[in-house]
C-alpha cells in the first residue's frame, strides 16, 4: 500500500461525477498501469440545486431531483435544501442520510 499520486482519465472511471477533488480511492494496478480504480462506499457531498419541498407532504419515500457539487444529479427526499450535506452510496448514485 502506497500514497502515490497517480494520474487516470476520467473516462476511464465509472461515476466519476460522483468524485469531489481529493477524494481518496483505490486503484488495482497491473503492469504498471491503472487497471481498476475503486471509490469509497459512500462520498459526502453539497446539494448545489433542487426544488423547495412541498409543506405538509408527508408521503414516505417522496422523491425530488436535485443537483450536487460535483455535478451528478439524483433523487433526494423532500426534505433535504440547497446547502445541504448528503452522504451518497456509490454504488447505487442514491441518498444515504444527511451529514
Amino acid at each position: 500500500q502506497t500514497y502515490e499520486h497517480i494520474l487516470v482519465l476520467a473516462v476511464d472511471v465509472v461515476h466519476v461525477d460522483l468524485l469531489s477533488p481529493n477524494t481518496h480511492v483505490q486503484v488495482l494496478i497491473i503492469r504498471e498501469k491503472p487497471f481498476r480504480l475503486e471509490l469509497p462506499i459512500a462520498v459526502e457531498l453539497t446539494v448545489a440545486r433542487t426544488d423547495p419541498g412541498a409543506k405538509g407532504d408527508t408521503v414516505s419515500n417522496v422523491t425530488k431531483p436535485a443537483e450536487l457539487e460535483t455535478g451528478a444529479t439524483g433523487n433526494v427526499p423532500l426534505f433535504v435544501n440547497e446547502g445541504d450535506r448528503l452522504r451518497i452510496d456509490t454504488r447505487t448514485r442514491q441518498y444515504v442520510s444527511r451529514v
